[in-house]
C-alpha cells in the first residue's frame, strides 16, 4: 500500500471517531432535553465504519447507552476487530519490508 493509503486511512479513522464521539454526547443532550434521537443502527454503523474507539470513548465519557446489552457487546467487539485488521496489515506490511 501506498503513503496516500495510509493518509486516507489515518484521515478517515480520525474522521469517523470524531463523528462517533459528537454523536454520542448530541444523542445523550437529546435524551435529556427530550429530543428526536440518533438512531441506534447509526450509531453502531459509526463505530462498524472504523469509530468504535470514538464510540467506546463517547459512552464512557457521556455515560451513555452503557446499559444497552447491544451496545455493550457490539461497541467493544467492533473495537478489537478493527485492532486486529490494523495488526494484521502491519504485520504484513513488516513481513514484506523483512
Amino acid at each position: 500500500m501506498g503513503q496516500g493509503t495510509y493518509l486516507f486511512a489515518a484521515l478517515w479513522l480520525l474522521a469517523v471517531n470524531l463523528l462517533a464521539f459528537a454523536a454520542f454526547g448530541w444523542d445523550k443532550r437529546l435524551a435529556q432535553r427530550g429530543g428526536r434521537r440518533i438512531p441506534e443502527f447509526r450509531l453502531l454503523l459509526l463505530a462498524a465504519l472504523g469509530g468504535a474507539v470514538g464510540a467506546w470513548v463517547g459512552m464512557a465519557h457521556f455515560h451513555h447507552k452503557t446499559r444497552k446489552p447491544l451496545f455493550r457487546i457490539l461497541v467493544p467487539l467492533l473495537l478489537a476487530l478493527h485492532l486486529a485488521l490494523a495488526a494484521a496489515v502491519l504485520w504484513q506490511n513488516l513481513r514484506g519490508t523483512l
